[in-house]
């Protein structure tokens, strides 16, 4: 497929996805744990988490604190919305690329666009407000929301289900993140 048609194609699903998340209630709470919520408790599982090899060179970064605190908050929305270990590492590897996990604020001149929060979601294209882009429980939420919205990405390499999610300018750089995501699920998953 030529690349005009490509990102033509994927720029019509991602403005799919951000209306779907835009007309779409985020904010439902239901406190009592469901079967597939309890399912998910279980100890990670290595396989599950990089079922298709990871794809290309892998970078690597030491977290801070407040990046550890972002994953398990990752982790926990993740769970909270009755998504597996492979939600959380497609999840934590696309907030590495956006945002090495820091929970970004307005950025002045160096913002792309209006993006905010570990995922750069922009208010602009309908996934919240700042406030609530900048929460990261609600924009792990409306993310896994968009991932849940593609048709088979539990079956898709990391870099094609988060790309259909994020339509970003730059498709191929989520997977250089797999590896050090699989390793940080695997730890914090249970913890």
């Amino acid at each position: 497929m030529n690349t005009m048609l490509r990102k033509s194609i994927l720029g019509i699903a991602g403005l799919t996805v951000a209306g779907g998340l835009a007309a779409g209630p985020l904010n439902h709470h239901d406190s009592s744990p469901t079967a597939r919520e309890a399912a998910v408790t279980a100890q990670a599982d290595p396989a599950a988490l990089v079922p298709h090899g990871v794809q290309g060179a892998q970078s690597r970064i030491d977290l801070n604190d407040e990046q550890t605190g972002n994953v398990k908050a990752i982790i926990a929305a993740t769970k909270k919305a009755g998504m597996d270990e492979r939600a959380a590492v497609v999840s934590i590897a696309t907030s590495l690329q956006e945002s090495k996990l820091e929970n970004l604020g307005h950025l002045g001149d160096r913002n792309d666009h209006d993006s905010l929060g570990l995922f750069q979601q922009r208010p602009s294209s309908g996934w919240g407000t700042p406030e609530q882009i900048t929460d990261p429980e609600y924009s792990t939420l409306a993310f896994l929301k968009g991932l849940k919205q593609v048709d088979g990405w539990q079956d898709m390499p990391l870099t094609q289900a988060a790309q259909t999610v994020q339509v970003s300018a730059y498709p191929d750089a989520y997977a250089q993140w797999e590896q050090q995501a699989a390793d940080i699920v695997a730890q914090h998953w249970n913890s």
